[in-house]
């Protein structure tokens, strides 16, 4: 295939191809103008037809619609009760708002190791690291594959214990048969500009329970009700709470874009098993499992470099594919590396298959976007570059 970019060689490719990008057609755009032309442009009747579309969609009696996935993870860890002297568990293979959610309350986030195949946190280690303290369980449903969510919820139940599914990227995943979003106390989702389906920045929390949805929707809104006692220009804040609120125009493009779910996940498959059927025959190449259970709409397509059959390190191998303008990417440092954790007292070796995992993953560009012809790219240039480093 010729010299490696990196030492001179053509590319692969002429232009770069990023790990993710957003897709937005017309309906999207045509229902944002709409709304900017509307009366309302934040608190208005759009936030709740998002709700209502997203509830629908995920099989769930409620919807609470944040600015974000963080704050809508915070709101959560306050709504399930969690606070000083609390412990949390969570997975270290995830992005850091699903442990600092449980900071912003007071409480302190632990972390369990995870499945070395299925790279989702193990539910054998959540139970090793429960202990009288453990108020909650975060588990994520990494790059969109679902957790062992009826092990994780025997445990939850036995202990009295809630449970809040970071689903920030498995809108669209089955568990048994069953949308992601109605099997746990609480579940998140985020609409990030590179998620499944996106409103530029927004996030959710769908329940069950009717207690749990007005906390959330109160945290979100100051924690301020409107009241008729002097006039209907009367309001209380009844608790402290946040302006973590949505505005319409977010919510008219998650509106579209939830229309496309169905969609996007056809697409996500599509190009998912040209990688499948490729990386699956590449020595030096190790595939994430799917765990039998999970009928997954992948957010991110990961691959491990089995490092023993390669004679350069995971940084060299991202260096030449970003040279062949393959945008390759890592998701995630594990939390408790990063200098802040480090600070309160985490140290490096609490969950060794994870910080395994970590220094050999690589992410591979993913998104509904790109052409067959892209992701043909993806593959030489994997071929390429991992020939060249094959021991």
């Amino acid at each position: 295939m010729g010299s490696l970019a990196i030492f001179g060689g053509a590319p692969v490719r002429s232009r770069f191809l990023p790990y993710a990008k957003q897709s937005i057609d017309e309906d999207d755009c045509k229902a944002v103008t709409d709304t900017l032309m509307s009366d309302f442009l934040t608190t208005g009747p759009a936030v709740q037809r998002f709700e209502k579309a997203l509830s629908e969609a995920v099989g769930a009696k409620y919807a609470v619609a944040f600015s974000n996935g963080t704050a809508a993870l915070h709101a959560a860890c306050h709504a399930a009760g969690l606070g000083h002297g609390d412990e949390g568990i969570t997975s270290p293979i995830t992005f850091a708002a699903s442990a600092n959610c449980m900071l912003y309350v007071g409480a302190k986030p632990v972390f369990a190791d995870i499945d070395e195949e299925t790279f989702n946190i193990d539910p054998c280690e959540i139970e090793k690291n429960m202990t009288s303290r453990t108020k909650v369980i975060i588990p994520v449903d990494y790059t969109g594959q679902a957790v062992d969510m009826d092990t994780i919820n025997a445990l939850a139940k036995a202990n009295r214990i809630t449970v809040i599914e970071d689903a920030a990227h498995s809108l669209g995943t089955k568990y048994k048969g069953r949308p992601v979003g109605s099997l746990a106390d609480m579940t998140e989702f985020s609409f990030h500009a590179v998620k499944t389906v996106t409103a530029g920045e927004g996030g959710a929390i769908t329940t069950d329970d009717e207690r749990l949805y007005k906390a959330l929707s109160l945290f979100r809104t100051h924690g301020i009700v409107q009241s008729q006692k002097e006039g209907p220009w009367f309001y209380e804040q009844m608790e402290l709470g946040y302006n973590y609120r949505i505005t319409d125009i977010q919510c008219a493009l998650g509106i579209s874009q939830l229309a496309k779910l169905k969609e996007f996940a056809v697409r996500r498959n599509q190009i998912k098993k040209i990688y499948n059927d490729a990386f699956s025959n590449m020595d030096g190449l190790i595939l994430q499992k799917n765990a039998p259970f999970s009928q997954t709409i992948s957010h991110l397509y990961m691959l491990k470099l089995d490092l023993p059959q390669l004679k350069a390190d995971r940084k060299t191998i991202f260096e030449a594919l970003r040279a062949e303008n393959i945008g390759v990417h890592v998701h995630y440092i594990p939390v408790y590396f990063h200098p802040y954790y480090q600070k309160l007292g985490y140290k490096r070796g609490l969950c060794p298959k994870a910080e395994a995992l970590y220094e050999a993953l690589i992410t591979v560009p993913f998104f509904p976007a790109m052409s067959d012809t892209d992701a043909h790219d993806v593959v030489t240039g994997f071929e390429k570059v991992i020939g060249h480093y094959l021991k």
